[in-house]
């Protein structure tokens, strides 16, 4: 069976014994398959048709792969902005990384049990938040945004407690590695520059190989970590992403997505909304993300200081987050107006878009992906968008603007709305979607995991058969709470 005999390669756990707990799984009670992801399956070889029991057993812990080396990794980090302290995979476990065409892929066990990190915790995870971050780890692929994946869900009828009794379940992640700025910030606080340079050059050597040969290695790492963290951030405003929990330890060292908690797609336009019910400051609401993304790199930084050699190497490493970021923002949002160039008079239109999203509560990715429809030479095709807003007139003034700049660069209707409708998804993980799946799957009815996952594998294309996915959300759905219990 292919999914005991991967050719795992266990790169982190050659590092020194101090990085990590060698541990194995906790085996899951009577596991089944829940959902798993056809397209990360083939990333690293494996036909989901072979998924037999023997498999479902792997993917849940029960048994543990050949060459595998499960472990679960030590490191610290800032939570809402004050220093936690030692953390460390609470409930994850490590078994390895495989190669492929695309680079190593390690496999992590999500709510694979107890470890010397799990502090307070029961080392598992509920199936409401695994199939949450299934979904939508596979979707935000889809949308083109850096993140780690998900293979599948494995579910229990184990009892865990959370504010209620829940089931147990168990997501195998995928990422070329789970290091976080939370890893360096462990060794920092430690004052232990020795193994702050092992992690540093295993970083280096395995990942940003290229930066090696630079005057200042660790310098250069720090500002590629920065310029793709910034970018990804960028990726977030963009979609209307919001992750809800930016800690450093949930900042991944390759600029990827990671740790999918309580997230949430914006929905009605409100750039101050909190999707995570646990943050009653709003540190994590969206308009702040790009400022904490620039604050954890920050804290990133100063943990690499003893390496970088200077605060002022250090700094001018971290001074590319502004430019980064502004670049990248600006080439979305263009993009997702359907405008080739780029203008100074941009900065004012973009400003009074936003401004009216926000008094009318506008629901932005409806908004971005019907504004494909708009004529450039008259309002014939507004309708649809003016059915978004209760101040009309104001829409109405914006959208004279937006024709008029179309205008003046030449745009052509037809070729404008295929470029657009590849940039503005039509389907995103809107919670309530999320939710009406976990229901049904509390029920073992696994059906709507599956067809979301297939209609979230194909965001930008239209899917007239799945156009309820696509729809306002109804009113119920404002009552879908999400935090960081899972």
């Amino acid at each position: 069976m292919a999914a005991l005999t991967l050719p795992f390669e266990n790169s982190f756990a050659a590092l020194p014994p101090e990085f990590f707990t060698r541990l194995m799984p906790t085996p899951l009670p009577a596991p089944y398959l829940v959902g798993v992801s056809e397209d990360a399956a083939r990333l690293i070889g494996l036909d989901p048709a072979q998924l037999d029991a023997d498999a479902i057993d792997v993917l849940a812990g029960n048994r543990v792969p050949d060459r595998a080396s499960p472990l679960a990794a030590v490191y610290s980090g800032h939570q809402f902005g004050v220093w936690a302290g030692q953390l460390g995979d609470g409930r994850a476990i490590l078994l390895g990384d495989v190669a492929t065409e695309a680079g190593p892929v390690e496999l992590q066990l999500k709510g694979a049990g107890l470890t010397p990190y799990s502090r307070m915790g029961d080392g598992r995870a509920v199936l409401r938040s695994s199939i949450r971050e299934f979904l939508c780890s596979e979707a935000m692929h889809a949308l083109g945004i850096p993140t780690t994946r998900a293979l599948s869900v494995i579910g229990s009828d184990h009892g865990v407690v959370r504010e209620t009794i829940e089931t147990a379940a168990v997501v195998v992640r995928m990422a070329p590695t789970f290091v976080r700025f939370g890893s360096f910030e462990h060794w920092f606080y430690r004052n232990d520059e020795a193994r702050l340079r092992v992690l540093a050059d295993y970083v280096i050597d395995r990942f940003y190989p290229e930066l090696r040969d630079e005057d200042n290695p660790y310098a250069a790492m720090l500002e590629e970590v920065t310029r793709r963290t910034a970018t990804l951030i960028a990726h977030w405003q963009a979609v209307g992403f919001m992750h809800g929990v930016m800690n450093t330890d949930n900042m991944s060292i390759l600029g990827q997505t990671l740790d999918y908690g309580p997230f949430g797609f914006m929905e009605a336009f409100n750039a101050q909304h909190i999707c995570n019910h646990t943050d009653q400051q709003g540190r994590y609401s969206y308009a702040m993300q790009p400022q904490i993304g620039h604050w954890n790199c920050y804290a990133l930084a100063q943990a690499l200081v003893p390496l970088i050699g200077s605060v002022e190497a250090t700094q001018q490493a971290l001074d590319v987050y502004q430019g980064a970021f502004g670049t990248k923002v600006d080439e979305l949002l263009h993009a997702k107006l359907g405008m080739k160039e780029q203008r100074e008079e941009d900065r004012a239109l973009l400003d009074e878009l936003f401004g009216i999203l926000q008094a009318n509560h506008t629901d932005f990715t409806l908004f971005f992906r019907r504004l494909s429809g708009v004529h450039a030479a008259s309002d014939a095709g507004d309708e649809p968008l003016r059915d978004l807003f209760i101040d009309r007139p104001a829409f109405d003034a914006w959208a004279g603007k937006y024709r008029q700049r179309l205008r003046a660069e030449g745009s052509v209707d037809a070729e404008r709305r295929v470029a657009m409708n590849g940039v503005n998804p039509k389907y995103v993980l809107r919670n309530y979607l999320a939710q009406v799946a976990i229901e049904k799957a509390q029920h073992k009815d696994f059906s709507e995991v599956e067809r979301l996952l297939k209609v979230l594998q194909r965001p930008f294309d239209e899917q007239p058969e799945h156009e309820q996915y696509a729809a306002l959300p109804p009113d119920w759905a404002t009552e879908v709470e999400v935090s960081c219990s899972s």
